[in-house]
């Protein structure tokens, strides 16, 4: 039986019953993404919240950029998050950017003044915030409250013109100073800023805050189930009186869900921004980012991804998920699809010294035996071959299965070899092994006449395609990094970024992986599923990311 879109959930039943009732007659979601940044798994699971209900329920969702902020916004960013929404298998209904709600926005603000209810502070914003008030004191009435209705007018009209600099005035709302809810204390809802806007150019100089331009984008675009996540709880008062005093035809509703935390990982696009430019990563797309365009390029499948968030479900539980929660999806995923193949990242030469010099022979091995549909593949084998240096050991303990002097170990898809002597540099370090097979041995020959504890895998030298390797460990070692701050004199989230993070290895791999293309995936024998970098990989010269061990190995370090 298929699996529904999503579970059940508490929004899913907010929405049957609005529809039974004939609240709303069809489901409008939408994801409104601010263009600072690139998009992160956390925002895979709002993707897949909105997109998902709306497609659930034969409603739409349409994409909108929140982009009220022209300082930290680029089209750069506009152009990620849709190549991210699309990579992630959803195509949104109609495309829309706040932007173009402009000279509405004003419109509405212009209302809001005549009403009353809006005023020109002249207050700096130091001065707002130390008179706000806190959780247990009433805030402070601005002494620019009572102004007029002719005068708010003309000095916002001035505003608009350009006459003021940045931080001279700003236009609030006029709720209540004393309200519990620090959000209803008189919130700015436009600000100066002489900034030239990636959509509008120089057409504005006063720009509207998020939390009074987002619920009449809502409401223009008939937004029914406004879905975010809970930190948005305490703003939904302000939410609905910005869509009443504005007078909007359409009342959409907000549903907040708790967000996706991952441990070990940052999801605020603020500090993931300090990491790329302070180059303690070398972009959004590093593979050790949580962005979607770094998964990506480490080879998460979007599968994958949507399968991970779908599990992680929707509530107003507020949790931590193991990273290694996503990383056994990513498993799952690749476990039919990824033909298995072998690599060596830490080469040590063996040399066979019985097999006749210049002979290659193929020898045949499956590609998937969990998929047979993944065919077969033909390996050279010959008299010089690399295995894994950690498969070798000259004084091994007890119950160590692999080559050592007078051991015997099957060499998958091939033969029994049995290790003779072992060379040395002048320094003492084991550079070559010298080995000895058994032609009888050939793996599928159905041989029986003895059994060997070890299996080791190898790549066939001559033919051998040089490789780069990038390993992995998560880039950051506090379990939850997200609840440091970076002010400078406390301890911060940077402080525990991972120094071992990335590993780079250099090794072989087998020769049909010499025109492996970018985002090609495989499973390394051994070592994890890996795939095709599409930045570092050259034509013949594959760099491979590991996208996940076999399995989980990584420990949080001891404090």
């Amino acid at each position: 039986m298929e699996k529904p879109i999503t579970p059940p959930n508490f929004i899913k039943s907010v929405i049957e019953e609005d529809l039974r009732t004939g609240k709303v007659k069809e489901v409008v979601t939408r994801f409104p993404p601010e263009p600072n940044g690139y998009l992160h798994i956390g925002h895979a699971k709002a993707i897949w919240i909105n997109f998902s209900l709306g497609d659930e329920f034969g409603g739409r969702t349409n994409l909108r950029f929140d982009d009220t902020n022209p300082a930290k916004e680029d089209t750069e960013y506009v152009n990620s998050i849709q190549e991210d929404v699309k990579w992630l298998g959803y195509e949104w209904e109609e495309k829309h950017y706040a932007s173009n709600y402009f000279e509405e926005m004003y419109k509405r603000a212009i209302l809001l003044i005549q009403k009353g209810k809006a005023y020109v502070d002249d207050q700096s914003a130091d001065q707002i915030r130390e008179t706000r008030g806190t959780l247990t004191e009433p805030g402070q009435n601005s002494p620019y409250r009572d102004r007029s209705v002719e005068e708010n007018l003309k000095l916002f009209e001035e505003m608009r013109a350009g006459k003021y600099q940045n931080g001279e005035k700003v236009l609030r709302a006029k709720i209540d100073m004393t309200s519990p809810n620090i959000n209803l204390r008189d919130p700015v809802i436009y600000r100066i800023s002489h900034t030239a806007h990636h959509n509008t150019g120089d057409t504005w100089c006063i720009y509207p805050m998020y939390s009074y331009a987002h619920p009449l984008e809502d409401a223009i675009e008939g937004v029914t189930h406004s879905l975010c996540s809970l930190e948005f709880e305490d703003q939904r008062p302000l939410y609905d009186w910005v869509v009443a005093e504005c007078e909007m035809e359409k009342v959409p509703h907000q549903y907040e869900f708790g967000r996706l935390n991952l441990a070990q990982t940052v999801t605020s696009k603020r500090k993931l921004k300090l990491l790329v430019d302070e180059k303690h990563v070398d972009g959004w797309d590093d593979p050790r980012m949580p962005t979607i365009s770094g998964l990506r390029r480490r080879g998460y499948t979007p599968e994958a991804i949507r399968n991970f968030v779908y599990e992680t479900g929707i509530s107003k539980a507020y949790g931590v998920i193991d990273l290694q929660v996503l990383e056994h999806f990513a498993r799952e995923d690749l476990k039919l699809k990824a033909p298995r193949t072998m690599a060596v990242i830490d080469p040590l030469k063996v040399v066979i010294t019985n097999y006749p010099e210049g002979q290659v022979e193929m020898l045949e091995a499956e590609n998937n035996t969990e998929n047979p549909e993944l065919g077969t593949r033909q390996i050279p084998f010959s008299r010089e071959i690399y295995i894994e240096r950690e498969d070798f050991m000259e004084n091994p303990p007890s119950k160590y299965f692999r080559l050592f002097p007078g051991n015997e170990v099957r060499l998958k898809h091939a033969y029994f070899i049995k290790c003779n002597d072992v060379i040395k540099d002048a320094d003492g370090n084991v550079t070559e092994i010298h080995c000895t097979y058994d032609v009888e041995t050939k793996s599928g020959s159905g041989f029986t006449g003895r059994k060997v504890k070890g299996t080791i895998h190898w790549v066939e030298a001559t033919q051998a395609v040089p490789a780069e390797f990038r390993l992995y460990e998560p880039l950051i070692n506090a379990e939850e990094p997200e609840a440091m701050e970076e002010d400078g004199s406390e301890k911060t989230f940077l402080d525990q970024l991972n120094p071992k993070s990335l590993e780079i290895a250099h090794g072989y791999v087998e020769p049909n992986m010499k025109e492996a293309q970018a985002q090609d995936k495989f499973q390394f024998f051994r070592h994890g599923y890996f795939s095709v970098d599409p930045k570092l990989s050259k034509p013949g010269e594959p760099v491979f990311n590991r996208v996940v061990s076999l399995k989980s190995s990584f420990q949080l370090p001891k404090q």
